[in-house]
């Protein structure tokens, strides 16, 4: 269950350079979604657009253990998760605005963002939905003799839905090589989840289906990265599914609607003190980097970012014929 204060850092050791690509994925992450709340704002996104800023470090540390053959699903909030993979900022900007251009050539938005080139199965509304769909993923994968490993991104308040008990009672059963990661940001929405999780909450949950489960800082991407890679290698060994509980924290709101002033200011201080972007920037820092060396990496990120704004703002609207592509249709009535 969420505890009140961050958790202490310090992961295993890993090396500089490593540590600093991990720097770099997370700050093209921040900039992504501080452009996507600046679009929003100007009412170039329209509908729920949900941000992971505060929440970098799980999607880099995880992501960057996975072959481009290796899939995800991820949540309402995936827009870092789906950067983390390999998709490309413009493409995903582009979706974001409704254009031609984008990944799902503007259909899927913000909210069901996804892109199969680098196994990136959606985004996904409904809370809880991408367990059952990763479980099952991997299960094909399995039936086909390909080697692939599924990771299943989740919020804390996913746990309390029936999908998570279906979705991890099929992996375990199976022994399925499903990684699932459950971003903790102590909130559900607005609700806080350990007023509304019974028991000692979603470790202790995935411990009683029988698969193994490992909380660590979410902040701190070093920790995270080694935990991933350790895992995701014993899963390609034959190990069945595993389960990390990763406590980390939304430092926005829930929407981009949503100015997040419901919470207490005390504790938005206390975890912005607990920023990973500041853990990752201070550990480079303490091994020899230069902060104008770091400062360059956040402003290409965030030029980067600045140019698929400006890119996704100029594209045309998509054609209107492809309204009714990529639908699935299995004929009329005989």
């Amino acid at each position: 269950m969420s505890t009140s204060s961050p958790p202490e850092t310090g992961g295993p050791t890993v090396s500089t350079q490593r540590v600093r690509a991990l720097f770099a994925t997370m700050c093209r992450i921040r900039a992504f979604e501080e452009a996507a709340e600046r679009a929003a704002k100007e009412g170039l996104i329209t509908g729920a657009a949900h941000l992971s800023i505060g929440q970098e470090a799980t999607a880099a540390g995880v992501c960057d253990n996975l072959r481009t053959s290796d899939l995800i699903t991820s949540t309402h909030r995936g827009h870092g998760h789906t950067i983390a993979k390999g998709a490309s900022a413009d493409a995903m900007m582009r979706e974001l605005f409704g254009r031609a251009g984008g990944t799902s050539d503007g259909k899927g938005g913000s909210m069901h963002i996804a892109d199969f080139s680098v196994g990136m199965l959606g985004a996904n509304g409904i809370v809880a939905a991408g367990i059952p769909i990763a479980a099952g993923a991997a299960q094909a994968k399995r039936l086909l003799g390909e080697d692939v490993v599924v990771a299943c991104f989740f919020g804390d308040g996913a746990v309390n839905r029936g999908p998570f008990l279906e979705g991890l009672n099929w992996a375990r059963i199976y022994d399925l090589p499903v990684l699932f990661v459950c971003e903790d940001n102590r909130y559900a929405a607005r609700t806080r989840t350990g007023a509304m999780t019974g028991g000692p909450g979603p470790a202790a949950r995935a411990e009683s289906l029988g698969v193994p489960a490992h909380p660590i800082d979410g902040n701190d991407v070093m920790a995270v990265d080694a935990l991933a890679g350790q895992l995701v290698e014993e899963m390609r060994a034959g190990g069945g599914p595993q389960f990390i509980h990763a406590k980390t924290y939304r430092q926005k709101g829930h929407t981009v609607a949503d100015p997040g002033t419901w919470r207490p200011a005390e504790e938005i201080a206390q975890f912005l003190e607990h920023d990973p972007m500041t853990i990752a920037r201070q550990f480079l820092i303490d091994a020899g980097a230069g902060p104008a060396d770091l400062n360059a990496i956040v402003a290409d990120a965030q030029q980067e970012m600045a140019d698929a704004y400006d890119s996704a703002a100029a594209a045309p609207w998509p054609d209107d014929g492809l309204a009714a592509t990529d639908v699935q249709d299995i004929g009329g009535p005989a």
